[in-house]
């Protein structure tokens, strides 16, 4: 059986699981520790716990439990005090403060959602994503809102290192397999903590990049696939990635004009562009579009990768079956 690493946050973690999970493989989910927003960054602020979010995503894409469990860890209050907390997140944050360990809490957690697999967090300390020569953006949530005029600057504050078993899953893994999610806030923190870049470089698994859909306002504008490569191996080294999936339709017009001022879809790379990559286009737009829960105090795109699609391809046009 084939050993599948991903590493990244957010939704677009969620989305790879969700449809890699009906593949018999073994899967690791790696995930970002420099969220801070919404229900995860109150909970971080006001507990000093650490941020719950997007591990609790995995836990839920990756759980076998029936579906009132999973719908309990993804219900998100809508009134009162608790308005934008999710279950999950509380959930994740009260048994870190009961075993004093947040690895605990999410070994806990799997056992509860009967997930298939694993999920890490990438360090087990806490950090902040900085960004500008000063530090003048803090937090994973101001860089995201802000306009970034040098990518170059990201860093973790205090320094980051990378969890021994988040280490270890990437140098015994068969494929690693980085993003959907976004650029500079989801995926790159993972790089940016101390061993991480380094055992990808080490690892003589396959490497794939799933490219977002859309580029992101002040972070990504006019951005193609080849410039999400450069950044990608701008920390991993060049060369590394041997595979690279793009998608090539144009989403739902309708939401194309909702989020016209947020980004547009990635380009191509561009005509006689050299690459030592395989790029692999596909129809990779989800035709389902998700509802914004009325408890959610974060806007998120509604155009997403189609879980299955995107699972399919990775699996028989990547690491050639299973």
């Amino acid at each position: 059986m084939k050993s599948i690493v991903t590493i990244g946050g957010g939704t677009g973690q969620y989305a790879l699981l969700t449809g890699l999970k009906k593949y018999p493989v073994r899967l690791t989910a790696i995930v970002s520790m420099a969220d801070d927003g919404g229900s995860t960054g109150i909970l971080r602020d006001e507990l000093g716990v650490l941020p719950p979010g997007d591990v609790r995503q995995c836990l839920v894409a990756l759980s076998e439990a029936d579906v009132l469990m999973r719908d309990l860890f993804t219900y998100r209050f809508d009134k009162g005090g608790l308005r934008g907390h999710s279950f999950g997140n509380i959930f994740l944050s009260t048994l870190e403060k009961l075993t004093g360990s947040f690895e605990e809490a999410v070994l806990e957690s799997s056992r509860i959602l009967a997930v298939r697999g694993k999920v890490i967090p990438v360090s087990v300390g806490g950090m902040t994503l900085v960004c500008g020569k000063d530090g003048e953006l803090r937090g994973e949530h101001a860089i995201s809102r802000a306009a970034l005029n040098d990518s170059g600057t990201l860093k973790l504050e205090p320094e980051a290192y990378a969890n021994p078993r988040a280490v270890e899953a990437i140098e015994g893994a068969d494929a690693i397999i980085i993003g959907p999610g976004d650029l500079y806030c989801s995926i790159i923190p993972n790089l940016l903590v101390r061993g991480v870049a380094d055992a990808i470089k080490r690892s003589k698994a396959i490497l794939v990049y799933n490219c977002n859909l859309m580029t992101k306002r002040g972070h990504t504008d006019g951005f193609s696939v080849s410039d999400y490569v450069r950044e990608i191996e701008n920390r991993i080294g060049e060369g590394r990635i041997n595979f690279v999936t793009w998608n090539e339709s144009a989403p739902n017009p309708t939401l194309l004009q909702k989020y016209a001022r947020e980004g547009q879809p990635v380009g191509p790379i561009k005509t006689g562009e050299m690459t030592k990559f395989k790029l692999i286009g596909a129809d990779l737009v989800s035709l389902r579009v998700p509802v914004q829960n009325p408890g959610d105090v974060i806007e998120r795109t509604l155009i997403r990768h189609d879980s299955d699609v995107l699972a399919n391809i990775l699996i028989e046009k990547c690491l050639g079956g299973v």
